[in-house]
């Protein structure tokens, strides 16, 4: 019989940095446009894949020069090469074992609720029965890392772990193979510093109002995000620290175009968010995770909480702004 040890392996050795097994009634209280029991009603286990984003993939942003790595080798890189390649080979090692598998990439093309809001209405779809959601069920993969034991939901409602901190992207697959699931994520990362309030470009995560959900037992808690603001703020939209923005224009984003999104707004007016979607299929990330990213490691870093060690901080001097 296989083994999670052998999957977790294979896993590794075909490029994952991270792996976690969760059982399927850890999402007992999924929505159902987000349960992925639906997917796969037969599956036995869900098996997690991290991928580390690269410490210096921030490095040009961090100095203001280079903003470009983080786009592509942080990002669409990963999502459109790294990530889909992984998870192919093991969804085929879990079929040469006899066993089903769902591959799950980081892809919201056809999903039915937007990834942005995590609400109807992005894809016009009908379900296929009454009892079933409309496809395509988009699954929130930071709780399903959560759901393997990968770690924990920050303030600032990315994914902390204690090898990477909010440094990853996360995969998934489902599979009817019997494999025995990891238990959560027994520590605590998050001290709630408010440095990703604090810093956030766009001031989109709520000092005071936060959400809660449940998962397998486990409460996780993130400060209320401003979807509007922060997806303006991770394309480059916030003028102070954008300089591909133009800075004599006045930006007000209602985010008509999609709810909770304002980057289809600012395409009209920053000729670099058109190149990077042409180019790479991805929008661009100025922004750098200014506060849920930057800001986090340096502070977990700082306090010792990571195993990622290095032998000089990374940064030195006072941020930039414009």
């Amino acid at each position: 019989m296989l083994k999670a040890k052998d999957v977790k392996t294979f896993a590794k050795k075909s490029g994952a940095d991270l792996v976690g097994i969760a059982s399927m009634d850890r999402f007992a209280e999924a929505p159902k446009q987000m349960d992925p029991r639906y997917i796969f009603p037969e599956a036995k286990a869900m098996i997690v894949m991290g991928f580390r984003i690269p410490r210096g993939c921030f490095r040009g942003i961090e100095e203001g020069t280079y903003f470009i790595s983080y786009t592509t080798v942080g990002y669409a890189n990963l999502n459109k090469f790294i990530m889909p390649t992984t998870l192919r080979k093991v969804t085929l090692f879990l079929e040469d074992n006899g066993y089903e598998a769902v591959p799950m990439p980081m892809s919201d093309a056809l999903s039915a609720v937007s990834e942005v809001t995590g609400e109807k209405g992005k894809t016009e779809t009908i379900p296929v029965s009454p009892e079933k959601p409309a496809p395509d069920v988009f699954i929130h993969f930071r709780l399903a890392a959560v759901a393997a034991g990968l770690g924990e939901i920050g303030y600032s409602k990315l994914l902390l772990t204690p090898e990477f901190g909010p440094r990853q992207r996360v995969i998934a697959l489902l599979t009817d193979a019997p494999l025995e699931p990891d238990p959560l994520f027994s520590g605590k990362l998050c001290d709630r510093c408010m440095l990703c309030v604090k810093n956030c470009p766009g001031k989109a995560i709520s000092a005071t109002e936060t959400v809660k959900v449940n998962i397998g037992g486990k409460e996780c808690e993130w400060g209320k995000l401003d979807t509007l603001k922060c997806s303006v703020a991770y394309a480059g939209g916030v003028k102070e620290f954008s300089p591909f923005f133009p800075q004599d224009t006045v930006f007000q984003p209602t985010g008509e175009c999609r709810s909770g999104d304002g980057r289809p707004e600012l395409k009209k007016i920053m000729p670099v968010t058109e190149r990077t979607l042409s180019g790479l299929g991805h929008w661009p990330a100025i922004g750098g995770g200014k506060g849920c990213i930057r800001e986090c490691m340096i502070h977990l870093e700082k306090e010792g909480k990571l195993k990622a060690k290095f032998h000089e901080p990374f940064r030195k001097k006072k941020s930039w702004s414009l």
